[in-house]
């Protein structure tokens, strides 16, 4: 009996591991629904403007940034990848964390190397909003904006010494035609 439930455990893995084979990591359905739908909606390649909150106060704009939102194992996870024009670059980890209804994020890049965890829930009027969980200076604290059907918004605040919330970056995303097709906008 024992011989006969390890081979049935054997074929079942077996079975588990080819369906799970390199081609499920091109796959985006599972995050195309249930809670992984929160950021599997950003899945695209994207074209990022930047405005950043100047020192003196004026807000400049930068172009020529990419932002690559890919789904993870057909739902394991969203991954992005920043891509500056400067030749530096970012990751995001998002992993959906059903017990606790949030995002477990994990962010490294060229320039600031390491992890930063990162936590993000979604409210009810579809804004994602992230806190650093990692304890960074100043404060700061995240928003992505639902998409419509010409890209989405981002923005990040900081909190200098308690005194409040200040808008310093904001990034709107322009994609493709096709983006629009895969993330559901287009329809």
């Amino acid at each position: 009996m024992k011989k006969l439930i390890l081979i049935m455990l054997a074929w079942s893995f077996s079975a588990t591991a080819q369906e799970f084979d390199s081609t499920a990591m091109n796959k985006v359905d599972g995050c195309m629904s249930g809670p992984t739908h929160e950021f599997g909606k950003y899945i695209g390649d994207w074209n990022i403007l930047e405005r950043r909150l100047d020192q003196d106060g004026k807000w400049t704009e930068h172009t020529g940034t990419k932002w690559n939102f890919k789904c993870v194992g057909n739902g394991i996870a969203v991954q992005d990848y920043w891509l500056p024009a400067n030749g530096t670059a970012g990751t995001n980890l998002r992993v959906y964390n059903p017990s606790t209804k949030s995002w477990d994020i994990a962010w490294t890049a060229t320039l600031t190397p390491g992890l930063a965890r990162i936590n993000a829930v979604q409210h009810d009027n579809g804004n994602i909003v992230m806190h650093y969980v990692t304890e960074i200076t100043p404060k700061r604290r995240i928003t992505f904006f639902p998409p419509h059907k010409n890209g989405w918004a981002w923005q990040m605040e900081i909190d200098l010494e308690g005194r409040g919330w200040t808008k310093v970056l904001e990034l709107i995303a322009s994609n493709p035609e096709d983006n629009l097709l895969k993330s559901g906008l287009g329809r």
